[in-house]
């Protein structure tokens, strides 16, 4: 069954970084739903960005719940530092959880909605043992670590799949626009993760309507 409803989540990885708290005020008041925040050590991909000081600091700023997507080694050790800072939403990696179970339980104990991610190339039998446990399955359309990259439209079955077997919400984040969003919608996916699609849009306002629109 096809979700309904569309969420946008913007991702400020595509935000300007001098500006991050105006940069959240705008895509607010502009529509969004959540807002995306990436997590990256370098290691578990090879980029660097934000920790816990930059979620507290975009706590106060916005109402919206702050989707905090972890693409890091070891996230068990950091999940206390990232709810603490204000984090309403977390998504570890399978790939980063060799007990994925216990670190979905830890989120859970620590009060925040639980998420899950996988690579594009990892199959959504992983899943399935937490299946009833998360709030959120994230699957990603490129392959983690920077923003800007070509959509993978081979991902697509892979969302119409894990869609019969969950109602829970399927996010997609990677190469978002009105197209490649029209495609996972159809597929399954409700949750769209956008960044250069809205932040560099000359209207955030009407891209992330254009993105619910496909809802219809």
């Amino acid at each position: 069954m096809i979700p309904q409803a569309i969420l946008v989540a913007p991702s400020m990885l595509a935000a300007d970084f001098g500006r991050l708290a105006e940069e959240t005020r705008r895509v607010e008041a502009a529509g969004a739903d959540w807002i995306h925040l990436d997590v990256m050590d370098g290691h578990f991909v090879p980029n660097l960005t934000i920790g816990p000081q930059a979620v507290a600091a975009l706590r106060p700023v916005t109402r919206l719940p702050l989707d905090v997507h972890l693409m890091i080694e070891s996230p068990d050790r950091y999940l206390p530092a990232f709810i603490e800072a204000g984090a309403d939403r977390v998504t570890v990696h399978a790939e980063a959880c060799p007990d994925l179970k216990k670190v979905v339980g830890q989120i859970r104990r620590l009060g925040a909605k639980v998420g899950v991610a996988l690579r594009p190339q990892t199959g959504i039998e992983v899943l399935k043992p937490v299946l009833d446990q998360i709030d959120l399955a994230l699957l990603m359309t490129v392959n983690p670590g920077f923003g800007g990259q070509a959509f993978m439209p081979e991902v697509l079955p892979k969302i119409e799949s894990l869609r019969k077997l969950t109602d829970r919400h399927i996010q997609v984040d990677g190469g978002i626009n009105y197209e490649t969003a029209r495609s996972t919608h159809s597929a399954g996916a409700d949750v769209m993760v956008a960044g250069t699609y809205i932040f560099r849009s000359a209207d955030p306002k009407q891209a992330i309507q254009s993105l619910k629109g496909l809802a219809g």
